[in-house]
This record gives structure tokens, sequence and C-alpha cells, in this order.
């Protein structure tokens, strides 16, 4: 088996900040709709989810790098994550085929992903 692993932080603040500055636009052009759907669900908290999302695509585009060519190129949203019914994240990944399994987390300031690509 061989893993590939991605980690990523970032300051909740700025992408509170993007929300700001840039709102829909910004939301649409790095979120899909269920990403958005959720993390707009959390009231107040939405910052930190949409901060720990954004790490994790983070996260999941450093583990899965090895796995690109030089003719494709990735974009925000052909990364999602979303939460099963248990609240575990999940990856769903456009055009790739991997196995990735991710874990999100943030306190107070900062938002932290951990993203494990496994293949055979």
């Amino acid at each position: 088996m061989n893993f590939k692993i991605g980690n990523d932080i970032i300051q909740i603040a700025r992408i509170k900040r993007l929300y700001q500055r840039f709102g829909k636009r910004f939301l649409e052009k790095v979120f899909t709709e269920k990403e958005i759907e959720y993390c707009e669900s959390k009231g107040a908290g939405k910052y930190n989810s949409y901060a720990a999302r954004f790490a994790g695509k983070e996260a999941v585009f450093k583990a899965i790098s090895d796995l690109l060519d030089n003719k494709y190129s990735i974009q925000w949203k052909d990364i999602e994550i979303l939460n099963d019914d248990n609240g575990k994240p999940y990856v769903n990944l456009k055009n790739i085929k991997s196995n990735i399994e991710i874990s999100l987390s943030h306190e107070k300031d900062y938002a932290i992903a951990t993203a494990i690509t496994i293949s055979e």
C-alpha cells in the first residue's frame, strides 16, 4: 500500500475577511453548493466550517499532487468535503480516482486539516 499525506492550517479570520469582502463570489469560486449549504447552516460558526473545508481542500491537493499529471489542473470545486450522517467528513473528488481519508478541526483562531490518500 502507498500513502500520501497532506496538511494545512489557516486562520479563521482570513476566511471571514474573504467572505465579508467578496461574499457570494468567493463562496461560489471555492465551495460547492452542498458545502455552502452545510456551512451556512452553522450560523455564527459558519466561518469555522468554511475555514476547515478550505484547509481540507488544500490538504487534499497536497496529498493527491503526485497523482496529477501536467494535462490536468484541479480546481477548488473539484474537491468537495461533506459530512456523513454521523458527522464524519469525507471527500468527493471529481475526475480522479483515489481513496482519501480526511480529518478537519477548528479551535478559536485556526482551522486545520489532514488528508491521506491510500492506493495499492
